[in-house]
């Protein structure tokens, strides 16, 4: 068993893409290549910006459902790593 992580990407849009994988750099190649996922491939991958480490697919999983929920001003905030501003959203949003 590996690990398991949750990236956040930019797509050629400017907007974020959230999915989990066992191969950052398998995915990534996917990603630019415009397989794997039909986001990517309509929108245009760029880069991935930021990414979390899990044990379980299952932890994977429950965090990437719930970062997708977030809005882009949370993400934004968890990319910049400003736990300040990041509390604050989680306040106003109820989550």
């Amino acid at each position: 068993m590996g690990s398991y992580f949750v990236y956040i990407g930019v797509m050629g849009t400017g907007s974020y893409y959230v999915g989990y994988t066992q191969d950052i750099k398998r995915r990534v190649v996917e990603h630019c290549g415009g397989y794997g996922s039909q986001t990517t491939s309509f929108c245009g991958f760029e880069k991935i910006v930021y990414v979390e480490e899990f044990k379980t697919k299952q932890e994977a999983i429950q965090r990437e459902r719930q970062l997708k929920k977030w809005s882009r001003q949370k993400k934004e905030a968890l990319i910049k790593g400003d736990i300040k501003l990041l509390k604050k959203l989680s306040q106003f949003r109820g989550s």
